[in-house]
């Protein structure tokens, strides 16, 4: 549940609790089930840290802000946020909010944890007050362009959107593409209807096409056009920016929905803790969680030990992202400094390649790992 915001600049009398800030997309046009999943992950990790005795006795509390998917929002979030006196600021998942979130809080001095944002350029500049625990762009997309080519798909098309997310996993497929003699043809799926772009497809002769549009619209009858038209029968759909995870496109999209590729980021085999926290989220979701609930779990872990070791004051965090070592639920969680990467880097989580089962939509396949 949202925390009810105090006046900015208040303090809770007692100081009775280590508060951390949460940004999360609850609202359209965010990704509102992604914002769900990651919510119920930071949310289980508080209430396991509290179990366990707090932070120095202290419980760990939540100030939970919804972004829906506006960096001016999420920008003056991280504002009052800052203001509240927390002890670092979590989560978010649009690329694009969470570079104005990183912005900010690096303005500011308060240590941000990125729990699912990809995109390469987090910050403009080196940074000690930002990490990530979600891979960069530029690895997940490199390992789904591998799979696309070994799966001989030399001459594909993206049908995308402005923005710089969708630019830069353009420029990543090109970069991958080019000096293996693929070709990446780019389709403007706001100039285009989809009735048009499958005519693209056509005139064209691509042997895939990736989303790289929002969800639902206009990826539903991008998909429904495609699935439709008899002379793109054989062509394949991918979503690398994973939009099949989640329940809504298996139930707007049914069957047409299967047998799209997506990336992921989770293990063969999740730790022992990640087995444990799989079911609890899955109880509080009601449903399975997505790699983006595992992402908050993870973030809530790793701020929680830093905040054991090296205090609650925001200068301490931020120059100890190097020294932490913590245990999530998909492997052992250790920071590095990554070429190309200006934030503290998770080097790196455990990618998949994965679609819904045309036998079985409701179920995920493993097409690749990375």
């Amino acid at each position: 549940m949202l925390t009810p915001p105090l006046q900015p600049g208040a303090q809770r009398a007692d100081g009775s609790s280590v508060r951390i800030g949460a940004l999360v997309p609850l609202t359209r046009p965010g990704w509102v089930e992604a914002g769900r999943h990651l919510l119920a992950g930071l949310e289980l990790a508080v209430r396991e840290v509290g179990d366990a005795g707090g932070i120095d006795g202290k419980p760990l509390e939540l100030l939970v802000r919804d972004t829906a998917a506006d960096p001016q929002r999420a920008a003056e979030a991280v504002d009052e946020l800052a203001g509240l006196g927390v002890a670092a600021i979590a989560g978010e998942y649009h690329s694009v909010v969470a570079r104005a979130a990183a912005a900010r809080a690096d303005a500011l001095g308060v240590p941000f944890l990125c729990s699912s944002a990809v995109l390469d350029g987090l910050t403009e500049q080196p940074t000690d007050c930002v990490a990530r625990l979600a891979p960069a762009q530029s690895h997940g997309w490199r390992i789904y362009a591998d799979f696309l080519l070994d799966a001989g798909h030399t001459r594909i098309a993206v049908a995308t959107e402005p923005g710089a997310y969708w630019a830069s996993g353009t420029r990543i497929l090109r970069e991958h593409f080019a000096p293996r003699g693929g070709t990446v043809i780019e389709l403007d799926a706001r100039a285009l209807a989809p009735t048009a772009l499958c005519d693209e497809l056509v005139a064209h002769d691509v042997t895939a096409v990736l989303l790289l549009v929002g969800f639902p619209e206009p990826a539903v009858p991008i998909v429904t056009s495609v699935r439709g038209d008899r002379r793109l029968a054989g062509i394949t759909i991918g979503a690398p920016a994973g939009q099949p995870e989640f329940a809504e496109w298996a139930a707007l999209l049914g069957d047409d929905g299967a047998a799209v590729p997506f990336l992921r980021y989770l293990p063969e085999t999740l730790t022992p803790l990640g087995a444990r926290v799989e079911k609890a989220l899955s109880e509080s979701l009601s449903a399975a969680p997505s790699f983006v609930a595992f992402e908050g779990y993870d973030t809530v872990t790793v701020l929680a030990e830093l905040l054991r070791t090296h205090g609650t004051g925001g200068v301490r965090i931020a120059e100890s992202w190097s020294r932490v070592a913590a245990e999530g639920t998909r492997g052992q969680i250790r920071f590095s400094r990554t070429p190309g990467i200006s934030v503290w880097q998770w080097a790196w989580p455990p990618v998949q390649v994965v679609d819904r089962d045309p036998a079985a939509p409701d179920r995920l396949r493993v097409l690749r790992t990375g």
